[in-house]
């Protein structure tokens, strides 16, 4: 009966394999005749079977490969040979290959999805969370089509979403800014506040504590010059107003945009300051917050200082900037902003219209807000990042130009007897005068709002040096203000904050400000010098010498009589830890002879 069994599985084996050998035949012959090796097609490995059960090999035949496998003994392994995979077995694996990927995997790295309130893990099980529905502008949405389908016209499977928010999303846009005085009377308090700030004066720390005296020094002695360069302006600095401004443009363009939002104006040394907008923006419970400083360039004592102030708001309450209620991101720099780049561009080359026939008879010169040398030594990012915006706006303006405009970069507004970022926009102008130049584009970098400093000392002061130095034709490029370019601009970096991972401002600070944060080196016992470190140092010696003066003295004459209840077990130590011990400790350190 065995042996019947072993035969009837084999039989059903080799049936099996001829029914394999002739599909395989089948496959062969539809090639033409054209004889295909197993490496000239998609393969599909086979494991190993094992073919040492009873009745399987025959004769040095395996019952279950074709005959062309090689001999497999009885308990051995033995590999199938290498079968082709047909059309549409690979057709329907790359369907569910593709269906089961994520369609975040096909779409380009600038699209990103939005991600939730950062929220402690322990209050994930307890608070559900609702994904905010993926944005892609019309552009975008044409871009990926033509990665994807480069030769196909037909549009894409899904519309466009026009919304960002959900309906319960309260978004904010809170402007940070430098401020300025609107009337002549408020010009004093306003240099005031800008030299209390400790990121514009920065003292050593025994001077720390008269901050505010040498401020309110310093601003008596420059109201009178600073009084007349905004008289000459009309009395008042623009700045409030153009950025008031806007944010109108920048709420009508979100909401063309399908985005409902709000922005709030916080300015670091004047009306309205950053703590009013902060007050109102939470008054209005906005819970999705961008951070946008009006700086194009990080710099320490401009978004550094503003972002510094917020940074601390939010320390104080702590409660009311909750994740859970609040999620806030911060826009720290966009000096690379392709919108921004673009709109400066557009701009400088209005000016230089006149000199299409003659290029090289005009330079176009970028005067940016100077900064200490200090602060760049420190690890500020502002001249670096000045430097290479400067260069993508001319690279974009001599794109198009078979003759590229030269232009050349300095610094303005220093103050003080420190050395500033050079070369200076004064000294600049008088080489450039010197050496025959007669046609100039001066380019306000790193403002986006006509003030005192586009106003006054470029049209004013830098236009009578260049006019001194030989520069008859001096032009002056407009700031952007309200530009709609520029609106629009603004309206990307929303979006795209929107979208992209939350960057706090905490966050943001130890990012660009992390070697001013990082904290000091640990103080040798012998180094001299004041310091944290050091003065902890000297404290917990000074401690500790007098703790062991005190237990020895009262090792060696005994505890003196102590008023009020007893120590038990404690008596030679009780005098280290009551009024009388101490007093009478003093009295003895006084009676001794060093």
């Amino acid at each position: 009966k065995k042996r019947n069994l072993s035969h009837q599985v084999f039989r059903h084996r080799l049936a099996a394999s001829e029914r394999w050998r002739s599909a395989h035949q089948r496959i062969t012959a539809s090639a033409a005749g054209r004889e295909r090796r197993a490496e000239d097609f998609p393969t599909i490995q086979r494991r190993a079977r094992k073919c040492g059960r009873r009745g399987l090999a025959h004769g040095g035949v395996c019952a279950v490969c074709p005959p062309q496998t090689p001999v497999c003994a009885r308990r051995s392994l033995s590999l199938c040979p290498t079968m082709p995979a047909s059309g549409a077995p690979l057709l329907a694996l790359g369907l569910i290959v593709g269906l089961a990927c994520p369609a975040a995997a096909f779409l380009p790295h600038a699209v990103r999805l939005p991600t939730s309130t950062r929220t402690p893990l322990s209050t994930l099980r307890s608070r559900p969370v609702t994904p905010r529905p993926l944005s892609v502008s019309s552009s975008l949405l044409a871009d990926i089509q033509t990665s994807l389908f480069p030769n196909k016209q037909a549009p894409l499977p899904f519309p466009p979403s026009s919304s960002i928010t959900s309906d319960k999303d309260k978004v904010g846009i809170l402007f940070l800014n430098l401020g300025g005085p609107e009337s002549l009377d408020e010009v004093e308090d306003f240099l005031y506040n800008l030299f209390n700030d400790p990121d514009i004066i920065r003292l050593p720390g025994p001077l720390k504590p008269l901050q505010s005296v040498i401020a309110r020094r310093i601003a008596s002695s420059r109201a009178p010059n600073s009084r007349e360069a905004y008289e000459s302006i009309g009395g008042g600095s623009p700045i409030v107003q153009f950025t008031l401004d806007q944010g109108e443009k920048l709420e009508e363009e979100l909401r063309r945009r399908g985005i409902k939002a709000k922005t709030y104006v916080g300015m670091r040394y004047w009306y309205p300051f950053t703590e009013e907008a902060v007050d109102q923006l939470l008054k209005d419970e906005v819970n999705r917050l961008v951070v946008i400083p009006l700086y194009p360039q990080y710099s320490i004592s401009t978004s550094g200082s503003s972002l510094r102030l917020l940074d601390q708001l939010m320390e104080d309450h702590p409660s009311e900037w909750d994740p859970r209620k609040i999620d806030h991101t911060v826009v720290p720099a966009w000096f690379d902003n392709k919108g921004y780049v673009d709109t400066q561009a557009k701009l400088i080359g209005r000016e230089l219209e006149e000199f299409s026939a003659n290029p090289q008879d005009v330079k176009v010169l970028f005067s940016a807000h100077g900064v200490p040398v200090s602060y760049v030594e420190a690890g500020d990012p502002y001249k670096g990042q000045i430097e290479q915006c400067t260069k993508l706006i001319m690279d974009r303006v001599n794109r198009d130009r078979s003759t590229p405009i030269d232009h050349k970069l300095c610094f303005q507004s220093r103050v003080g007897p420190v050395k500033w970022l050079e070369p200076y926009t004064d000294d600049v102008l008088n080489e450039l005068g010197a050496s025959g130049l007669e046609n100039l584009v001066v380019v306000p970098l790193s403002f986006v709002s006509e003030h005192v400093e586009t106003l006054e000392e470029i049209d004013i002061e830098y236009r009578e040096v260049a006019l001194e130095a030989g520069i008859t034709n001096f032009k002056r490029v407009p700031a952007l203000n309200i530009d709609a370019d520029f609106i629009s601009c603004l309206a990307d970096l929303t979006t795209d904050a929107l979208t992209k991972p939350s960057l706090r401002v905490s966050e943001a600070l130890a990012l660009y400000q992390g070697k001013e944060k990082a904290p000091a080196k640990p103080a040798s016992w012998f180094t001299p010098g004041v310091s944290t470190s050091s003065e902890a140092i000297n404290g917990r010696v000074a401690m500790l010498a007098i703790s062991a003066l005190a237990v020895s003295r009262v090792m060696s004459s005994g505890c003196p009589a102590i008023s009020g209840p007893s120590i038990a077990g404690k008596e030679p130590f009780c005098a280290a830890f009551s009024y009388d011990g101490w007093a009478w400790l003093f009295d003895v350190i006084q009676t001794l002879h060093i």
